[in-house]
């Protein structure tokens, strides 16, 4: 048997466990009966914590523009790793339960369906947005 280290619970547990809490996590209001568990919200003097997508000017990689940055982080939060390879069904499928924006929707039903993406980045490709230029 394979040592787990400190997690006693293993793999399969841990999957189970993330989704039985997938709602909590993704739930714009309370779902906890007391009070004591609620996360407490940014106090009135204290910034409100807000995901941002926006890629400041000039760090951009070569080959890609901060839009085309932005978009590819889109994607890869949406798109698990053990999806792919997919083709256009499928990706529209974990697109839609993972509740991406519907620009990221429009724009991947645009694909042909017939075609295999073996990453993000073959999506990107796809999309026909500029991808980071390998270095040599």
């Amino acid at each position: 048997m394979a040592d787990q280290g400190s997690n006693k619970t293993g793999s399969v547990r841990d999957d189970e466990l993330k989704r039985e809490i997938q709602g909590e996590l993704k739930a714009g209001r309370a779902v906890r009966v007391e009070e004591d568990f609620e996360p407490q919200p940014s106090g009135e003097d204290q910034p409100v914590a807000e995901f941002s997508a926006a890629v400041p000017e000039g760090s951009a990689p070569p080959g890609m523009t901060p839009q085309d940055v932005a978009l590819r982080s889109a994607l890869a939060r949406h798109l698990e790793r053990g999806l792919f390879p997919a083709r256009r069904s499928a990706l529209l499928g974990a697109l839609h339960r993972h509740q991406a924006p519907d620009d990221l929707l429009e724009r991947v039903a645009a694909l042909p369906d017939h075609e295999s993406y073996e990453n993000v980045q073959a999506v990107v490709r796809a999309l026909g947005l500029g991808v980071e230029a390998r270095r040599v």
